[in-house]
């Protein structure tokens, strides 16, 4: 239980949640950590606020990248200079449960999981509960995540051991969905059913927000996975029912 866990963080004029971000991970039950957090190229407070808190904390990581790049390349950098043993992925506009490291790497040490997920909640733009959670699959083989991606970012874990450390596309949506797929043809996704993260959304509903990504979808089918036409096909229109029915 004393292996380090690498936490990735993009950021990008965060400056209004970062706070309630870090204090999460700070807040943390399971102490080994180090928290890598990548301002591409940030023009708020974002850059002063991460540097006051890795003043204090000498597990919290400042890195920069040249150029606005995306949040993919963001995780990517910090993936190159992470030093553990695990991988997990925090957004800047999302938080932790305090529970959440700890409850989740006894979940993969006692069951011999490699790859992880857990439930999760919606909060508003403010943090204020909004009563929806998304719950969490008991297992998720590559089959069956081309019809929907049902693994939220911010509770992944995946062990480096196991899968050497694994980079996302750099496309520009859509890169925690190819990241899945790629861990997910070495090895099945397990789900810890428990509400371990809270989810920041906007003003715009979830639903109405994931068909924004249509297109990135049919990317990842065609280019990253390379299926053929007729498949790529199947599991759009596929993953377009599943939104429907979520959306009525």
């Amino acid at each position: 239980m004393n292996d380090i866990v690498s936490i990735i963080t993009p950021v990008h004029n965060s400056e209004k949640y970062l706070l309630a971000c870090i204090n999460s991970v700070i807040d943390q039950t399971y102490p080994y950590w180090e928290h890598i957090l990548v301002d591409d190229c940030s023009t708020d407070n974002s850059a002063r606020i991460i540097k006051g808190f890795a003043e204090k904390e000498d597990r919290i990581r400042y890195l920069k990248l040249s150029e606005n790049s995306g949040a993919g390349v963001a995780r990517n950098r910090a993936i190159e200079e992470s030093k553990g043993k695990y991988i997990a992925f925090l957004d800047s506009d999302d938080q932790w449960y305090p529970e959440k490291l700890k409850k989740q790497i006894v979940f993969m040490q006692e069951n011999r999981c490699h790859f992880t997920f857990t439930a999760y909640d919606i909060i508003d733009s403010e943090g204020n509960p909004t009563g929806k959670t998304i719950p969490s699959k008991k297992r998720v083989t590559y089959k069956s995540a081309l019809y929907k991606n049902p693994i939220g970012c911010l509770t992944v874990i995946y062990s480096v051991d196991y899968f050497g450390k694994q980079y996302m596309p750099t496309i520009r949506k859509r890169q925690d969905y190819a990241l899945w797929l790629k861990l997910l043809k070495k090895g099945d996704a397990f789900g810890l059913d428990e509400v371990l993260s809270s989810y920041r959304t906007g003003n715009q509903s979830i639903s109405s927000n994931k068909f924004k990504l249509i297109k990135y979808e049919w990317k990842i089918y065609r280019e990253l996975e390379g299926l053929s036409l007729g498949k790529s096909i199947f599991y759009l229109f596929s993953a377009i029912i599943i939104k429907l029915k979520s959306y009525f």
